[in-house]
């Protein structure tokens, strides 16, 4: 007989999952609690968007609070405890993953994923190849210290020809990042960049790749659907749908029915619904828990949507908007900018979702940005008028 859990009951799931439930580090942040966090979500996506705050620092803030972002980076690049790559997106995962994307690598060596820069690569193989000795003879570079960048006025989507040539080699893992120079990804070879005893460890096959990948989804995800968990790692859901029925065969995924939800889902077989769920914390819109809008819609009733490259006159919401949990739920979302010149916290907008009340959540939702404004160095917060929350959060930010 399938169990059956409420909404409720799955919201509590994947919010534990993610690391919410737990409290926050109560005499600050260190290694320790960075690692138990990249550890738990395994996979941190990345984006150059900077309005607010790189995506990939986000995260550890909503579930540990303030911490210094030079721990990431030096568990990144220093460490390399962690390593980039397309993960969900462009990523930072724990090292230890890396032979788990070695067949991902063989894919791209043969064509079959991202077709256009193979296509490039396959039409240039000879400047390819002569940007990875550069790399090999001069050490870490990034696209812009190439030598020879390729001819002036070609591109591929937007990417000047050392920059293709360059993704294609990290792409296919003959490159590596080595660290980061005000965002620039910059590369090495991975023989330089990657533990040796992790390269020389034998590849598991897709197959079985791909089965511990999923096992780490819904580990991170706490419940979820074939399409939810293939999405969490990027995995095309045909070549999921046969592992995950495997998983379940062996006892590894439990089947289960979620009100509301028109598709089976899966959960951990260690996994137990929480008590009691009381989370306060605001999110990036490149967070695992909201990431999948139609996993976000499931759980909390929440339309989800990135309107980062949307025409500022269709925006509904906002540039930059990032949704606030409450208790179990997503009950509002912000339009935020950090003004580093001003060294204020701007909120352009504020919204209670339908059915809330403001003033319920501006007092929760003002000492949050309170603690994200000192995280990110600023001294105020500034809320406009736009939003059916604003003057509920303008008082109590007051």
């Amino acid at each position: 007989m399938t169990t059956q859990l409420s909404t409720a009951d799955a919201r509590a799931l994947a919010l534990r999952a993610q690391g919410f439930t737990e409290p926050r580090p109560a005499t600050g942040v260190d290694l320790r609690h960075l690692r138990r966090f990249v550890n738990r979500v395994n996979v941190v996506q990345m984006d150059s968007v900077n309005v607010l705050v790189r995506a990939h620092y986000f995260p550890a803030f909503s579930r540990l609070g303030p911490y210094p972002v030079g721990l990431l980076d030096k568990m990144a690049y220093e460490r390399h405890e962690l390593f980039e790559y397309w993960g969900h997106e462009a990523s930072l995962m724990p090292v230890a993953l890396y032979p788990l994307f070695r067949a991902r690598m063989e894919r791209a060596k043969r064509g079959q994923l991202w077709g256009g820069i193979a296509r490039f690569a396959r039409e240039n193989k000879k400047y390819v190849e002569a940007v990875h000795a550069e790399v090999r003879e001069r050490g870490p570079l990034a696209a812009s210290d190439l030598s020879e960048k390729g001819a002036r006025g070609e591109k591929w989507w937007g990417w000047a020809p050392g920059k293709s040539a360059m993704e294609w080699l990290f792409w296919t893992g003959e490159l590596s990042t080595s660290s980061r120079r005000n965002f620039e990804r910059v590369y090495d070879l991975t023989e330089r960049v990657i533990p040796k005893d992790l390269l020389r460890a034998p590849a598991p096959s897709e197959e079985e790749s791909h089965r511990r990948l999923l096992e780490m989804s819904i580990a991170g995800l706490g419940v979820a659907t074939v399409k939810d968990l293939a999405d969490y790692f990027r995995i095309k859901v045909p070549d999921a749908r046969p592992r995950i029925a495997e998983l379940a065969e062996d006892g590894r995924l439990i089947p289960v029915r979620i009100q509301g939800w028109p598709n089976p889902a899966y959960i951990d077989p260690a996994t137990k619904v929480p008590r009691r769920v009381d989370v306060r914390a605001l999110v990036a819109p490149f967070d695992p828990i909201v990431w999948e809008r139609a996993r976000t819609h499931r759980l909390f009733d929440f339309h989800s949507r990135i309107e980062i490259y949307t025409p500022s006159h269709k925006r509904v919401h906002g540039y930059y908007v990032v949704p606030f949990v409450l208790g179990d739920t997503l009950v509002a979302r912000v339009d935020l900018k950090a003004d580093r010149k001003a060294e204020i916290l701007l909120v352009h907008a504020a919204f209670a979702e339908p059915g809330r009340q403001p003033a319920s959540i501006a007092g929760p939702l003002a000492e949050e940005l309170r603690r994200l404004a000192a995280w990110l160095g600023l001294e105020g917060i500034r809320v406009g008028a736009r939003g059916n929350l604003a003057r509920a959060l303008r008082r109590a930010v007051r």
